[in-house]
């Protein structure tokens, strides 16, 4: 094993595109997803300013925000956007299979935040990659490497794959049971949201009275876009569906149960009516509130918004049978996670031993 440079195995494509993008895929960075390795979205048609050309085998690193952790293999011919920066194997180097996981790699991650440059959206340079060094095996750990990493990879996606379906299952059995919530919203025959809950935002917490690590004396605290650390006291105690109203991520929504703090920017759920809260939180789920936001720069949902929103409620014992199933398949989904949150911390572990 001896230590190399990343540009000592890897150049920087630089081609590009002088005549027509037809038949081209496009890649932007939205279609990178963060800490996977294969690419799984693209787009058709010419409609863009991109003229970056990538070849199939090389690896598409998101160089704008690393932090985001982008970096996927290309399974074709295409173009990209120019805050992608193309990497291809110097395959007399490397074995071009193995590279990939050298650029997906926590450490180089860390090496490109470290030098990347700009305040509101930082970009690292290929100038800077290129001196990022590592540990480099022979030819024949290389290939066993990478075989074993992409057994991997592929079974990570079969786990990712069986929590999707059991997602999918939950809700087609909501909507073949109780029909599709976002059919009915409009309808005037249904009660509204804020005649059968109450919906109220929580209360204001100081950023720097929120702590990052879970301890034994503090309590989850939940915001627009989710969890968003520790505080010391809590507003609520009991099991509550939680919809986050402003930010990015508003409109998602949380079930949480025991003593948690609810900010501002936070909804807590009530049922007035008799209503089963495990049903009632996928119900909001599949209502797919992130609709309702307004506002580019900062999106936000007005509550009084959400509350004229009309809803079915079924009876309570048909609610609770549909709770019953969805928590057992949410116990199975709670394995599969388990076993995908291993496999991650072994091929993680894996690849900073060898090629740290």
């Amino acid at each position: 094993m001896s230590k190399v440079l990343l540009g000592d195995v890897a150049i920087e494509r630089k081609e590009t595109c002088k005549n027509g993008k037809e038949g081209y895929p496009v890649v932007g960075l939205e279609h990178l997803t963060p800490e996977e390795i294969t690419l799984s979205a693209w787009e058709e048609g010419s409609g863009n300013t991109f003229t970056k050309i990538f070849r199939k085998g090389d690896i598409l690193f998101g160089r704008r925000r690393a932090y985001l952790k982008k970096a996927a293999v290309a399974p074709f011919d295409g173009i990209c956007s120019g805050d992608i920066t193309v990497i291809s194997a110097k395959s007399d180097c490397i074995l071009p299979e193995l590279l990939p996981f050298v650029i997906q790699n926590d450490d180089l991650f860390d090496y490109a935040v470290g030098k990347s440059a700009g305040s509101l959206s930082p970009r690292v340079k290929w100038e800077h990659l290129r001196n990022y060094e590592f540990d480099l095996p022979n030819i024949e750990t290389q290939r066993q490497l990478a075989e074993l990493l992409w057994a991997m990879d592929k079974t990570k996606k079969s786990y990712q794959e069986m929590i999707r379906m059991a997602d999918e299952l939950v809700k087609s059995q909501f909507i073949a049971l109780f029909g599709d919530p976002i059919a009915i919203e409009k309808n005037a025959e249904y009660p509204l949201l804020g005649e059968v809950c109450t919906l109220k935002a929580g209360q204001f917490v100081k950023a720097d009275d929120i702590c990052a690590e879970r301890q034994d004396d503090l309590f989850p605290c939940f915001g627009g876009n989710g969890c968003r650390g520790y505080v010391s006291s809590f507003t609520h105690y009991g099991e509550y569906p939680i919809i986050g109203r402003q930010g990015a991520l508003c409109g998602n929504v949380q079930y949480v149960t025991g003593k948690f703090h609810a900010t501002e920017h936070a909804v807590v759920v009530t049922p007035i009516a008799e209503m089963d809260r495990y049903w009632l939180y996928h119900m909001l789920v599949l209502l797919n509130l992130n609709r309702y936001a307004t506002g580019a720069a900062q999106p936000g949902l007005a509550v009084n918004n959400l509350e004229k929103i009309h809803v079915s409620v079924p009876e309570i014992d048909f609610q609770r049978r549909f709770s019953d199933f969805a928590k057992q398949s949410d116990k199975s989904k709670f394995e599969l996670e388990q076993a995908l949150s291993e496999l991650t911390a072994t091929y993680k572990r894996i690849i900073s031993e060898n090629l740290g």
